[in-house]
């Protein structure tokens, strides 16, 4: 292990060892092992936007074995999926990669914002995963009942020495679509993601809009036109960097955009990216390149 990863380890006071050295097989996989960065691949959204619309634009996709495959060949530090996905290349890919279970998932039918729970703590020990992966809708008239669902879920995963990873996405109640993206409620959705005892806190990439009418005092006096000192406000929100936070990489863009969002989230102290659909609905070679430049930025390489 190395001192980095130590360091970041050393932060989580009430884990056990299984939980950590669960954290540390994520921490320590592929081309960014030890450094503190994390590159994740996420493959949910079939159940969040249809299979079509995910996987269409790269027809090998549509194979749960791509991804893991991808994610291996790339180096990645984790590949996170919801049940069936992982189910489909468990035995194949035993070992070769740390898996997150994505226990809760929707679908772009539903409306209001909420999650059907889709696995279970059971379902993650037996597939050998590393941790366990939620999503919450801070803003949603259904958000008290998910946080309770995640505090149970958590609790069991704690207890059986796998990590919690939260997908903390504001959306729904009060909450304007103009909203959703702001500084001001990133921050706050990061904070209660650490709030609810998550290890891995993943969330979006925030604008430079401050939403809340109460919090705009706070954020005067400060520019904030810069993404990697916004990145570092959600950092600091995050228990002041006690907290692992991994950014996601959102709707498909032009490569200089994915690339110049690592560059922010490295230099704003961030611990690294989960890039699904601009990686995956790229042809192989493509996403493999991009995915290699992408860690070549976390290792001040590029």
């Amino acid at each position: 292990m190395t001192p980095q990863v130590k360091a970041i380890l050393d932060k989580y006071e009430s884990d056990n060892p299984a939980t950590k050295a669960n954290l540390a097989r994520i921490l320590m996989q592929g081309k960014l092992g030890g450094t503190g960065k994390l590159v994740i691949l996420p493959v949910d959204q079939g159940f969040e936007h249809g299979p079509a619309r995910s996987f269409a634009v790269n027809p090998p996709a549509y194979d749960p074995h791509y991804h893991y495959q991808l994610a291996i060949d790339a180096g990645l530090s984790a590949y996170a999926a919801p049940l069936g996905m992982l189910e489909a290349g468990a035995e194949t890919f035993a070992g070769q990669i740390p898996t997150i279970l994505k226990v809760n998932s929707s679908n772009s039918w539903a409306q209001g914002a909420n999650q059907a729970l889709t696995g279970s703590v059971e379902d993650a020990v037996r597939l050998g995963c590393a941790a366990i992966g939620f999503t919450i809708y801070p803003g949603s008239d259904d958000l008290f009942d998910m946080i309770g669902q995640i505090r149970e879920l958590s609790a069991e995963a704690k207890s059986v020495g796998i990590a919690t990873v939260i997908w903390s996405y504001p959306r729904g109640g009060i909450l304007p679509k103009s909203g959703e993206l702001a500084l001001d409620v990133g921050a706050y959705a990061a904070h209660m993601a650490a709030l609810l005892g998550a290890h891995i806190i993943k969330v979006k990439l925030p604008s430079d809009h401050i939403e809340q009418k109460e919090a705009k005092p706070m954020y005067e006096g400060t520019d904030w036109s810069k993404q990697s000192d916004r990145v570092r406000h959600v950092v600091q929100a995050s228990f002041a960097g006690r907290r692992i936070v991994v950014f996601s990489g959102g709707a498909a863009k032009g490569a200089d955009a994915v690339y110049q969002d690592a560059r922010d989230i490295r230099d704003g102290g961030g611990n690294g990216s989960i890039i699904g659909r601009n990686t995956f609905q790229r042809p192989r070679a493509e996403a493999l390149e991009m995915l290699a430049k992408i860690i070549a930025i976390y290792k001040n390489e590029e």
